[in-house]
């Protein structure tokens, strides 16, 4: 213990006042002691990264042996990753609209594809923006003109087709409709931000959306490295279509390695959170505009240094409906000052200070219009999954650039010969009205247990689950079917229908509609 005159020495010691005196100025002044310049605020800046139609586990972080992810692994390996993470739609802009208003789907009046959020919603990048944060979104976006001002700045990815080079024949090259990266401007979003605010980027790919094409990647994957899942034939035409998704994976990932590396360069990744998702599952049948673990499970990893400890991996349960809620806690952005925002989703904050602790009890999904006329409910905790088919009469008919794609033509031709497994030919069947999935049993959600017996108290315990859910959320489901855009066989247009403008309510809802 020090001495009573060693104690006063030292508290009036020359550097011990001038350190004192100096952190009484900065409380009083409202400012942290030493900040860096472009740290000005104790809050994180926010970094979402957002794969078009990647499956949860093809890169390296869940497991993938071949794929070439060596960033989206340095993230996990750098951050925190949650093995049970599901998006609340299986669809590409009614997922990003869920995700940027933190709303279920079907409260946000763009459940179906290609519908623009409308007037007068809100979201976490103009929420964020109030609080003092540079909002940016660079790359796909797909959410309409209504909310383009939330974002201080837009670079928006061309999703145009492109020429390929010329051949060595000289002759010119011709015009495909496969598409860029999408990514190209991330880094430039970094670079042109303000230095003196906190920031939330939104970056969105294109990557590994199709159509495909050689030469998104060098070197390329080879049929070696595919995997088949058990609901694809394993035929030279599937392994080809995968070959090429991977290409993309692997490109869209040195992307987020720039990413991290102006981080980095610019002296801000220990305190910005970057969280890297999909928004919906791989583009091939029975994955993508479903509500299987292939349509709406979602890798899931957020790399923050400052918070978060390196390497570790979590089994709580999250949903993309949660991410606006955490971002605007974390953002010091009050649940009083959200004006309704968000209050769907539940912040999982204390997850990433602590991987041990839980999060949700159940997360749900949805199935709405995506080129053919859908409409299904599920259910999800990690163990069991319970899915609401309410066409039950349609097949589950893959997205409509799946359709004309390498590996639903495979399956095409197979059924035709007859030589298409019975386990793949669900594809082209009708659909049971309920179906239960034991996912740790049945990873490949092959096997239907709704009936059995000795899943009795969970299938009641789900179906109670989802219709408290559909009454808390005003659920419906709409009186009026919307007809499909395109063949379910070929994938080519059907112009008769190409506009789709948004039902009456009385359409929406009729006198039966609600649940």
């Amino acid at each position: 213990m020090l001495s009573f005159p060693v104690l006063v020495r030292l508290l009036w010691s020359p550097s011990l006042c001038s350190t004192v005196l100096g952190l009484v100025i900065s409380l009083l002044a409202g400012t942290a002691v030493a900040t860096p310049a472009d740290e000005p605020r104790a809050v994180p800046n926010l970094v979402l990264i957002i794969a078009d139609d990647m499956n949860w586990d093809d890169c390296g972080a869940y497991g993938h042996p071949a794929i070439r992810t060596p960033n989206i692994d340095r993230l996990a390996r750098e951050g925190l990753r949650f093995q049970h993470a599901y998006l609340t739609t299986n669809s590409c802009s009614p997922s990003r609209a869920s995700l940027l208003t933190g709303k279920y789907p079907h409260n946000t009046g763009a459940e179906q594809l290609h519908w623009p959020l409308p007037a007068g919603s809100q979201t976490m990048a103009e929420q964020l923006q109030r609080a003092g944060y540079y909002t940016a979104a660079a790359g796909k976006w797909h959410l309409g003109d209504a909310v383009r001002d939330h974002f201080d700045r837009v670079y928006e990815a061309s999703t145009a087709g492109f020429v390929l080079p010329s051949g060595e024949d000289g002759q010119p090259g011709k015009m495909i409709a496969a598409q860029p990266s999408g990514c190209e401007d991330w880094q430039r979003a970094l670079e042109e931000r303000p230095r003196d605010r906190p920031f939330f980027l939104w970056l969105a790919a294109l990557d590994p959306h199709r159509e495909y094409t050689d030469g998104a990647l060098d070197p390329p994957h080879t049929h070696d490295d595919v995997i088949v899942p058990p609901h694809l034939p394993d035929v030279p035409e599937v392994r080809e279509d995968l070959r090429l998704y991977y290409d993309e994976i692997g490109r869209l990932d040195g992307y987020v390695g720039k990413v991290l590396d102006v981080l980095k360069q610019q002296g801000v990744d220990e305190n910005t959170l970057v969280l890297f998702i999909s928004d919906n599952g791989r583009p091939f049948p029975r994955d993508k505009t479903t509500l299987y673990d292939g349509g709406i499970r979602t890798p899931w990893i957020v790399r923050w240094p400052r918070v978060v400890s390196a390497g570790q991996t979590t089994t709580a349960l999250v949903s993309a409906v949660d991410v606006a809620a955490t971002f605007l806690e974390l953002a010091g952005v009050d649940k009083t000052e959200r004006s309704g925002l968000a209050t769907s989703g539940r912040s999982f904050a204390a997850t990433l200070r602590d991987p041990a602790q839980p999060h949700r009890q159940y997360a749900f999904a949805e199935d709405h219009w995506h080129d053919y006329e859908d409409h299904g409910r599920s259910v999800m905790t990690q163990q069991f999954k319970l899915i609401r088919n309410d066409y039950p009469d349609l097949p589950p008919t893959p997205s409509a650039d799946a359709g004309r794609g390498l590996s639903w033509q495979a399956m095409l031709r197979l059924q035709r010969e007859g030589r298409l497994p019975t386990h793949q030919q669900t594809a082209f069947l009708p659909r049971s009205h309920w179906e239960l999935y034991d996912l740790q049993r049945d990873p490949g959600e092959l096997h239907n247990v709704f009936d059995d017996p000795a899943y009795r108290s969970t299938r009641q315990r789900l179906q109670q689950a989802l219709k408290q859910w559909s009454t808390e959320t005003s659920d419906y489901i709409p009186s009026v079917r919307t007809p499909d855009e395109f063949d379910r066989a070929t994938g080519e247009p059907d112009h008769s229908v190409r506009v789709r403008p948004r039902p009456s309510k009385q359409e929406m809802f009729g006198t039966t509609g609600k649940y």
